[in-house]
């Protein structure tokens, strides 16, 4: 941007170098440093442009001599000496005068006094001569400059020294006498102002101190040319260096920049993940050594962390941002050094934590119930939602919809609608109880963000009942509100005239009807509250009238009763009888339970079918049956199951009998693995025994229970499955002992006993372990 003058940058330096600090627009920072070589661009200068230099007058003896001619003065002698000399010399008038010459240079710091005779002789002769005494005072001439004691001096000094400070104390010897000896101090006219500005000499004593505030990281090093110069004339002046080393102190905290746009605020959104970076942090200390070097730190418990490198550090996101808890953050970072003591600094900043669309709209209650009478206004206002989302701007605007439904076949739309900005819900059409006792529909909340969220709450409408419904008499039927019933002349106390029936379609104490009689024969007649039956409450005579009316009002207990009436016109008939009336039928009854007896014929019909299609579907199963060693029975394990059965008008007993297998083991039972026979066995008349019983015989029966039979039925089942004996609960069973093989014989071998008062029954037949169908 301009000239760049080394000597005026860098006059103390023997080496000049610039530091530069770039960042890029990634926050990335690089160290640039540049070095300024030297030019031979300057002629060398004088201070002044004369040097004047001023010798002082020597004045010369002579004598006189009042003669002329050649008596006069001729000769000059002077004591022998290696100083002075004399020269004569002739003027114009022809005397002669003498000179006294310096043959060699005087030093008056060497000898200061020197006496000689000086004889004068004329030309006379003898000549005459006059002799004089000369005293030479040699007289102090500034031949003598200051000198030094050092031509370089070097010190140093404490930066922040205060003014007045002694830095050193030079001396400059003049050997010289009077002004010619004595001495003044100064700088050089080459030494900068501002060294001028820190430092001042005194001129008569030599001694440099501190006038200026010194500070080490303004210079390190100065240098000062001192001069020293008599009073004399054609003074030299004698120069010395004085060179300055200032020493560090910690006198500098360190400093702290952060490289943001906003150094007072930065911006980070909640979704930054952690690691990321949210500022660049350069601290500094211009104080060197241990005094220079820095460490950082961040401050509290933050979900941020600072991360140091060389030259720069970091704020990095350290745990999960949320705005919704937490909208900003104050960071305070400190920075401090080693030195002793140390100095430190902070550097406090916010981190706004700017929103993204994270929370979906909350509602106050997931389930919201509202009551609302029947026939209420369209248009009615019934309850408000409300949703809330913490998300600010469009991300938190909440705007509400009905979700698409049905409620009995029609939209929900068509019964109620929402305003889309307050949540408020209305009715669009008037309710009716008895159609729709309550419905249920959904309510979306959608905020406005990119993508939007949105959450949704249940609404049920509740209708309450209203008395709005007037009682209709359904029985008995009426023609113009009017119902004609006959009974009989004859009529007891009590007789049943009617029942009066009517339908309310409202509910509760809104649909609770009474009966009552408002009009006509109430003195022949009582109604019940409850039920509406119409009773007697005396007999007709012979002479009594044969019509009759009444006025029955049916009302329900709403809080404004509605009511109906209707006319009942009772006629006496003498046709019918008493006993045989039972008053007028209820037709709907009778077709209920119509339709009832048919649906039930149906299903017991359909059981029983398939049923037997099971049955006629399994396999035959073979018992054989044997006795011990083919003979009679053993009655303890061998057993028949008979059943009595009444034959004839004699009243004669005819016993079934079947084989059956006990626990004993001789009994085979073939079944599924054995070999199946290539035909059914066909039952015939030989497979049933009917064995004739006596009275007296019925004491040496033994009796068992169908339980404990089939219980011993059951060890040989090998799929746990009973047999079909086909035993009924409230039935006895015989047991009877036959061999398959010998069935001829089995009449003698009969155990029987009869129980008394038992009613006939009809037999269970079993057929070779098969039951038979009855």
């Amino acid at each position: 941007k301009q000239k760049i003058d080394r000597d005026l940058l860098c006059r103390q330096s023997p080496k000049c170098v610039i530091s530069l600090e770039v960042m890029s627009s990634s926050m990335e920072i690089c160290v640039i440093k540049l070095e300024i070589k030297d030019l031979n661009d300057n002629a060398p200068s004088f201070p002044t442009d004369q040097i004047e230099l001023e010798i002082s007058e020597t004045a010369s003896p002579g004598a006189y001599d009042p003669d002329s001619g050649s008596f006069g003065v001729q000769i000059y002698e002077i004591t022998p000496n290696d100083l002075f000399g004399l020269e004569t010399k002739t003027r114009g008038d022809g005397s002669r005068f003498a000179e006294l010459v310096v043959e060699k240079s005087l030093d008056r710091e060497t000898q200061s006094h020197y006496s000689y005779v000086i004889t004068a002789l004329d030309g006379g002769d003898p000549p005459n001569f006059g002799t004089v005494e000369l005293s030479i005072r040699v007289i102090d001439s500034n031949d003598n400059n200051p000198l030094f004691e050092e031509p370089a001096y070097t010190v140093s000094v404490p930066e922040n020294a205060p003014p007045g400070t002694p830095v050193i104390r030079l001396n400059a010897s003049d050997p010289d006498e009077g002004t010619n000896g004595q001495v003044l101090y100064s700088f050089h006219s080459y030494v900068s102002e501002r060294a001028r500005e820190l430092f001042q000499i005194d001129p008569q004593s030599g001694l440099i101190t501190v006038s200026g505030a010194i500070d080490y990281e303004e210079g390190h090093v100065y240098e000062l040319d001192v001069q020293a110069k008599d009073l004399g004339p054609n003074s030299i002046p004698a120069h010395c260096k004085v060179t300055i080393s200032v020493q560090d102190a910690n006198d500098n905290p360190p400093l702290i920049n952060l490289l943001s746009v906003n150094s007072e605020l930065v911006e980070v959104s909640e979704n930054a993940p952690p690691g990321y970076v949210i500022a660049l942090v350069r601290v500094s200390d211009r104080d060197s050594g241990a005094n220079g070097r820095v460490q950082c730190k961040l401050l509290g418990n933050v979900p941020f962390r600072l991360q140091e490198y060389e030259s720069f550090s970091t704020i990095l996101v350290d745990g999960r941002l949320d705005r919704e808890q937490r909208d900003q953050y104050n960071l305070t970072i400190q920075a401090k050094d080693n030195g002793v003591p140390s100095l430190q600094a902070t550097k406090s900043f916010t981190v706004k934590i700017t929103d993204e669309n994270d929370n979906h709209p909350h509602f106050s209650k997931p389930y919201y119930q509202v009551i609302v009478q029947e026939n209420n206004t369209p248009g009615a206002y019934l309850l408000s939602v409300s949703a809330r989302d913490p998300d600010l701007g469009l991300n938190g605007s909440v705007s509400y919809q009905i979700v698409p439904s049905q409620v009995r076949d029609m939209p929900v739309f068509t019964y109620v609608s929402i305003n889309p900005n307050s949540g408020d819900i209305y009715a669009l059409r008037s309710f009716n109880h008895e159609q729709t006792k309550a419905f249920e529909f959904k309510v979306l909340a959608k905020d406005g963000g990119n993508p939007s969220l949105q959450s949704n709450a249940t609404v049920r409408v509740i209708i309450l009942d209203v008395n709005d419904n007037t009682p209709v008499i359904t029985a008995p039927p009426l023609v113009n509100g009017t119902a004609e019933v006959y009974i009989p002349r004859n009529a007891g106390v009590g007789y049943l005239v009617t029942v009066v029936k009517a339908d309310d379609y409202d509910e509760g104490e809104n649909g609770r009807l009474s009966y009552e009689m408002v009009e006509g024969d109430r003195g022949f007649f009582e109604i019940d509250q409850v039920n509406g039956e119409i009773r007697t409450t005396r007999a007709f005579g012979e002479n009594a009238k044969t019509a009759y009316e009444l006025i029955v009002v049916a009302h329900d207990h709403g809080k404004t009763s509605l009511s109906a009436s209707a006319l009942i016109l009772i006629y006496l008939s003498p046709a019918l009888d008493a006993q045989e009336s039972i008053g007028s039928v209820n037709l709907s009854l009778i077709f209920i339970i119509a339709l009832g007896s048919i649906a039930a014929i149906l299903f017991v019909t359909m059981i029983f079918v398939a049923v037997k299609c099971k049955r006629d579907n399994k396999e035959i199963r073979t018992y054989n049956c044997s006795c011990r060693g083919g003979g009679a029975p053993d009655p303890k394990h061998d057993v028949m199951c008979m059943t009595k059965k009444p034959h004839g008008d004699g009243g004669q007993a005819l016993w079934v009998s079947a084989c059956v297998f006990s626990g004993a083991g001789i009994a085979e039972y073939s079944y599924g693995h054995q070999k199946k026979s290539s035909k059914k066995k066909k039952i015939s008349k030989n497979d049933i025994r009917l064995v004739p019983r006596d009275v007296e015989e019925t004491d040496k029966m033994n009796v068992v229970s169908c339980s404990s039979l089939t219980s011993s039925l059951n060890y040989f089942d090998y799929h746990q499955q009973t047999l079909p004996l086909g035993c009924r609960r409230s039935e006895s069973t015989f047991l009877n002992v036959e061999s398959q093989n010998n069935r001829n014989a089995g009449s003698n071998h009969i155990y029987h006993h009869t129980f008394t008062g038992q009613s006939p029954q009809q037999p269970d037949l079993i057929i070779n372990g098969m039951p038979l169908p009855e």
